[in-house]
């Protein structure tokens, strides 16, 4: 398990390297859910979301020889862009693996940075090609089965429990479950009456399904939201949700979409729908939870263009 220590030095290695994004009141989201909200906007972070955290802590960690050979990552967006961009910005040669179906403004960005891109039919292909280049000498810089990883998202947690202490609910994203086992170790330390939420979208169910079976498991994919479809979770991500979180919500992609048009109206602003699914669980939550609660949002990203919002918006009858 990740412990604060952990957390703390990671949050000393990458000082200087990410951005410490605000953690403000939502007035417009309070009104919206009728209690109060405040948001964690790690859409303002480095590469636009929290992944850039992660990434920074392992390549800093890497030994000389390690950073020479060059570093591979799996990913569907997010954290290739994060490895991309910051292995540029520390001088280390990066691999990025990504699915076809992943949005073609994240692989552009990807190449962008200076990374090698290699394409693959799906995220099961994606993983199963990562063998073969470590196998070349390349270090795997693993989205989410990875403690210095964790750790390294688990510093979203050390700032939102030192900038906000009187929440009682924080919710978090699932894909892997990097984000919510580094938040919630973090908050389990720093504010352990605070109550920890994960949400996925129906179809990326790896860690709710998961936690039914008793331990990670392959599971199909078909959310549109490919920043949180990951294959299966990881027995790492599994062990801390299971002993640090109250319980994970799935959330339909209608839902989310819906959730990321009213970031933009009530928030003012701009989500992928891996953080727009954050409001249809604050909602639950609030249900369940009754009067009294204050809600923390992990407000992961923002890497979506107007066209996918507007596609995904017509799709779904939103508009």
């Amino acid at each position: 398990m990740i412990g604060i220590s952990d957390i703390e030095a990671a949050a000393r290695l990458v000082a200087g390297h990410v951005v410490r994004t605000p953690t403000v009141p939502s007035p417009g989201l309070s009104e919206l859910l009728g209690a109060p909200v405040t948001v964690k906007l790690e859409l303002l972070q480095r590469t636009g979301s929290f992944k850039a955290r992660g990434a920074t802590a392992k390549l800093l960690s890497l030994t000389e020889a390690e950073r020479a050979a060059g570093v591979v990552a799996v990913s569907g967006g997010n954290h290739g862009i994060a490895l991309a961009v910051m292995a540029a910005a520390l001088d280390v040669k990066a691999t990025v693996v990504m699915p076809r179906t992943a949005p073609a403004r994240s692989i552009a960005l990807v190449e962008a940075a200076g990374a090698s891109v290699r394409l693959t039919d799906g995220m099961d292909s994606a993983f199963e090609l990562v063998p073969r280049l470590r196998d070349e000498g390349l270090t795997l810089v693993h989205p989410f089965d990875d403690p210095v990883v964790i750790a390294g998202q688990g510093t979203v947690g050390l700032e939102l429990a030192e900038d906000a202490d009187d929440l009682t609910d924080v919710i978090v994203s699932i894909g892997g479950g990097g984000l919510i086992a580094g938040v919630a170790a973090a908050l389990r330390a720093r504010r352990p009456g605070v109550r920890v939420w994960g949400v996925e979208t129906a179809g990326a169910q790896a860690m709710s399904e998961a936690l039914a079976a008793g331990g990670p498991l392959p599971v199909a994919v078909s959310s549109i939201v490919t920043t949180l479809s990951a294959p299966s979770v990881s027995r790492l991500t599994y062990d801390h949700a299971a002993a640090l979180v109250a319980e994970v919500l799935v959330v339909p992609d209608r839902e989310a979409v819906r959730g990321s048009l009213e970031f933009a109206e009530h928030a003012k602003v701009w989500t992928e729908p891996a953080a727009g699914c954050l409001l249809p669980a604050a909602r639950q939550v609030l249900e369940r939870v009754g009067a009294g609660a204050r809600i923390g949002l992990v407000v992961c990203g923002g890497n979506v263009t107007h066209r996918e919002i507007s596609e995904w918006t017509e799709r779904f009858g939103l508009g």
